[in-house]
């Protein structure tokens, strides 16, 4: 099962559109929350993530 439909329509150049299923439909709500967080949150996000990267220089994940 998967969370997307997918219609490929035999044009040059070929046209696909894209969906979401009813099931992953009914994850939007949870996403927009999710992105709504980090964005009130935002600077405390990038504070805690400069602090990291002053305590861990050597780390090369940025």
């Amino acid at each position: 099962m998967t969370d997307s439909l997918r219609t490929v329509y035999p044009t040059v150049p070929a046209q696909v559109d894209y969906r979401l299923t009813d099931t992953g439909a009914s994850l939007t709500h949870l996403v927009k929350a999710l992105a709504d967080w980090s964005l009130t949150h935002r600077p405390a996000i990038a504070e805690s993530r400069h602090q990291y990267d002053e305590l861990h220089p050597d780390n090369d994940i940025r």
